[in-house]
C-alpha cells in the first residue's frame, strides 16, 4: 500500500509539472511572468480562483465548523471564502480603469495613496501569504502521515520542489493552466470521496440533529469567519494578479462570480460531510477532524483518493502563493530581472519548507495575520472613492489597529488583556477583534476623508 500511495503522489505532481512546464510564454518578459496581461477568460479565471482559494484547509476547518457549530456556522464560513471574488468581481474592472498598468495590490496602494501605504500595505501581504503557505504544507504532511505509512516530510517537500518548478520557469501562467485541471480534478475527487465515505456511515440515528449551539454564538461564529477571511483574502496577491491577467474587465466580473459561486458549493459540500459525521456518532477524534473520522469506515481505497484530493488542493494554493510573493518582490524591487524574479521564488520558500517540516501549529499567527488584514482592507478598498485620502487611508489604518485591541481592552480592563485578547490565545477566533478593527477602520476613514476638503 505503501508504494502505491507513493506512486500515486508522485504522479499527480509530475502531471501538475508537466501541465506547468508547458505554459510558458517562450517570448513572455517580465510582466507576462508575473501578470499574463489581459489573456484569460472567464472560464478559466473563474477556474483559477476557485483552485487558488481551496487548500488543504477545507479538509480541516469547514468540516469541523459545521460538526461542532452547525449549519449556520458553516454558511458563514462558506459566504466568507467566497466574498473576496464578489468584491473582485464588482471593483475589479474599475481597478483595472484606475491603474491599467497595474500588477499588485501595492501598486494599487501607492497609486491612491503613496510610497507609505504601498509599504505597509505589502508587509500585510507577505506576512499572509507565507502564513498560508506554511499552513498548507504543514497541512499536507500531517494528512500524509494520518492517511498513509509515508513519511508526512516527504509529501512536503514533494510539493514544495514540484510548485516550484513550474512556477519558477512558467511564472502566472503555469500557475493558471495548472489551476484548471486541478480545480477539476478536486471537485471530481471531492465526490467520488464524499458520496463513497456518505454510504460507508452507520445508519443515521433517530434522535440525530445537528449542532446543538445557540444561534448568537452561531451567528457571531459565521460573522468572525466572514470578516476574517474576506479580508485575509483581499491581501492575497495571487488573486491580484488575476485581476490584470483577465482579458477585459467583462471577463473578469464573469470569472470571479463564477469562482465565488463553486467556492460557496465546495465549502458548504464538504462542511456538510462534517455535519454528517457528527449526526452518525462516529467517533471524531481529540481534536476534532470530522471530515477524516468519515474515513474510517470507508473502503481502503478511498483513503488514498482523499490523498490525492488533499495533495491537488495544497499543490493548486501553494503555486499561487508562490507566484505571488515573486510578483510582490518584482514590483516591490523596480529594475529586477526575470532571473531574479525566480530566485526570488525560490529562496522565499526555503524557510516556508524549514518551518513546515516542523510540524507546528500555525493557527494563531494566521489569525494575527488575518486581523492585520482586517485593520487595513477597508482604508485600500476606498481608494477607488474620489473624496479620499491618504491621510483618511493612515487614520483609518491606525484606528483599525486600535479597533482590535479595544474590546478586549475594555472587557479586560487594560491594554496588556487587549493585546492578548488580539493575539489569540489557544488559537481561537472570537468576533470582538475582528469587528472592532473593521468598524474603526472604516468609520474614521469615512470621517477623516467627508471632513478633508475637496480635490
Amino acid at each position: 500500500m505503501i508504494y502505491t500511495t507513493a506512486a500515486a503522489l508522485a504522479a499527480a505532481l509530475i502531471l501538475f509539472t508537466w501541465l506547468g512546464l508547458r505554459a510558458r510564454l517562450a517570448d513572455g518578459g517580465l510582466d507576462d511572468y508575473v501578470t499574463a496581461r489581459n489573456s484569460q477568460g472567464a472560464r478559466a479565471l473563474g477556474l483559477s480562483f476557485l483552485a487558488s482559494g481551496m487548500g488543504g484547509w477545507i479538509l480541516f476547518a469547514p468540516p469541523e465548523v459545521g460538526a461542532l457549530v452547525g449549519p449556520l456556522a458553516l454558511a458563514g464560513y462558506a459566504i466568507g471564502a467566497a466574498l473576496p471574488f464578489v468584491v473582485f468581481a464588482l471593483c475589479g474592472p474599475a481597478i483595472r480603469r484606475h491603474l491599467p498598468a497595474g500588477r499588485s495590490i501595492g501598486e494599487f496602494a501607492q497609486a491612491c495613496y503613496g510610497n507609505g501605504v504601498r509599504r505597509w500595505v505589502a508587509v500585510i501581504s507577505v506576512l499572509y501569504m507565507l502564513c498560508f503557505l506554511t499552513a498548507e504544507l504543514t497541512a499536507i504532511g500531517a494528512i500524509t502521515g494520518l492517511l498513509s505509512g509515508l513519511d508526512g516530510s516527504l509529501a512536503i517537500l514533494g510539493v514544495a520542489v514540484a510548485t516550484l518548478i513550474y512556477t519558477a520557469w512558467g511564472g502566472l501562467r503555469a500557475s493558471l493552466v495548472t489551476d484548471r485541471w486541478q480545480a477539476v480534478l478536486l471537485i471530481a475527487l471531492l465526490l467520488v470521496v464524499g458520496v463513497v465515505s456518505l454510504q460507508a456511515l452507520p445508519a443515521l440515528p433517530e434522535t440525530a440533529a445537528f449542532a446543538d449551539v445557540p444561534t448568537g454564538s452561531a451567528l457571531a461564529v459565521a460573522l468572525t469567519l466572514v470578516i476574517a477571511v474576506t479580508a485575509a483574502n483581499l491581501f492575497h496577491q495571487g488573486y491580484w494578479q488575476r485581476v490584470w491577467s483577465a482579458r477585459d474587465g467583462a471577463s473578469l466580473g464573469r470569472g470571479a462570480m463564477l469562482g465565488g459561486l463553486v467556492t460557496v458549493l465546495v465549502v458548504a459540500l464538504v462542511g456538510g460531510l462534517g455535519i454528517f459525521a457528527a449526526m452518525s456518532g462516529v467517533d471524531l477524534g481529540s481534536p476534532p477532524i470530522p471530515f477524516f473520522a468519515l474515513l474510517a469506515t470507508a473502503p481502503p481505497w478511498v483513503s488514498l483518493l482523499a490523498l490525492v484530493l488533499a495533495l491537488t488542493l495544497v499543490a493548486s494554493s501553494v503555486d499561487t502563493l508562490q507566484n505571488g510573493l515573486a510578483s510582490l518582490a518584482v514590483t516591490e524591487k523596480s529594475g529586477l530581472s526575470l532571473t531574479a524574479a525566480r530566485w526570488i521564488t525560490v529562496v522565499l520558500m526555503v524557510p516556508v519548507v524549514l518551518i513546515a517540516l516542523q510540524g507546528y501549529s500555525v493557527l494563531r499567527l494566521f489569525l494575527i495575520a488575518d486581523l492585520l488584514c482586517a485593520t487595513a482592507v477597508v482604508p485600500v478598498l476606498l481608494g477607488l472613492w474620489s473624496r479620499m485620502t491618504t491621510t483618511a487611508a493612515v487614520a483609518g489604518a491606525l484606528a483599525g489597529l486600535v479597533g482590535a485591541i479595544l474590546p478586549g481592552w475594555l472587557v479586560g480592563g487594560s491594554l496588556a488583556a487587549g493585546l492578548l485578547a488580539a493575539s489569540f490565545p489557544g488559537g481561537i477566533p472570537t468576533l470582538g477583534p475582528f469587528a472592532g478593527a473593521l468598524l474603526a477602520s472604516t468609520l474614521v476613514s469615512l470621517l477623516v476623508a467627508l471632513l478633508a476638503p475637496r480635490r
